[in-house]
């Protein structure tokens, strides 16, 4: 380094590292992101909180003892409840496939994964519809036996579970590669059985990543709109959700139990960032590897 800095004629202080920026380049960049989070973050949600206790904290308290609001933040928990475990199982059972054996498709698996990224979400509600409603011809025998899948807790639950499938499988995928095949080999070498390495070797080393992508999913169970809009048909006090609820009080000009029930959605958004960022500072060797990949 020394002699191609003497043939060229520099001197080592005339270089500059990249991040060495003058001090108002710097200042100016954090006050250009300051105004940005504010005007497109923190404002909003602000607004959310002081339109909610806009007549005071009893009647914000009082609008969600409400019937129907209670039946929108009981489905809401029943629908994450039996989204999230499915698509735990489902992401832990793709990664293993993916990351501990060579097979052809696995690129036509990781696409379809990433599908859900790439659909509108009203696109998916559509073609649950076409598929399960009922002039359908499945949708048609479940509705006539009963078994009602569109505009009933059922094609919610679908529109949960394929909006958010991807979250666990995609940071568990990157984790397990990083890992490898070698426990699990060493292990079976040992005399244990698939499952007895899976839990023993497999599921601690992912135990972080797997929480990590469980929250993720479970914040996004919760917020969803779009799908669950289109397949849920808004029957008040059986299929709104909270996100649907907050929109049809909104539109019925109800604003003080409309903003009450989004500050409440917030909160629970809030408590989620915060597990969120305790995982992330858990397994942050685990997560550096995920994002290399």
């Amino acid at each position: 380094m020394t002699t191609t800095l003497k043939t060229s004629g520099l001197r080592p202080q005339n270089f500059k590292s990249a991040t060495q920026e003058p001090v108002w380049l710097r200042y100016t960049l954090i006050a250009v992101v300051l105004l940005v989070l504010s005007v497109l973050l923190y404002a909003p949600l602000i607004a959310v909180f002081v339109e909610a206790l806009d007549d005071g904290i009893i009647m914000a308290i009082e609008s969600l003892g409400n019937r129907d609001a209670q039946e929108a933040i009981k489905l809401t928990l029943i629908i994450a409840a039996i989204a999230v475990p499915a698509n735990a199982l489902f992401g832990i059972a793709a990664a293993w496939a993916i990351t501990k054996f060579d097979w052809r498709g696995k690129a036509f698996l990781i696409t379809l994964i990433d599908l859900p990224f790439s659909v509108s979400p009203v696109v998916a509600g559509l073609c649950l519809i076409l598929l399960f409603g009922a002039n359908s011809m499945v949708g048609g025998w479940l509705v006539a036996n009963g078994y009602p899948i569109i505009f009933a807790v059922p094609g919610i639950v679908l529109a949960t579970m394929f909006i958010t499938f991807p979250f666990v499988a995609r940071e568990l995928i990157p984790v397990m590669t990083e890992q490898g095949r070698s426990e699990e080999e060493a292990a079976l070498t040992l005399g244990a059985s698939g499952w007895r390495a899976f839990f023993t070797v497999t599921l601690p080393n992912i135990r972080w990543a797997l929480l990590y992508g469980v929250l993720l999913c479970n914040a996004r169970a919760m917020g969803e709109f779009g799908a669950v809009a289109v397949v849920s048909g808004k029957i008040r006090g059986q299929t709104a959700t909270m996100p649907i609820m907050i929109e049809m009080l909104y539109n019925e000009y109800m604003s003080v139990a409309a903003f009450s029930m989004a500050a409440l959605l917030a909160v629970l958004a809030l408590v989620t960032l915060m597990l969120k960022s305790a995982l992330e500072w858990r397994y942050a060797d685990q997560l550096a590897a995920s994002h290399r990949h």
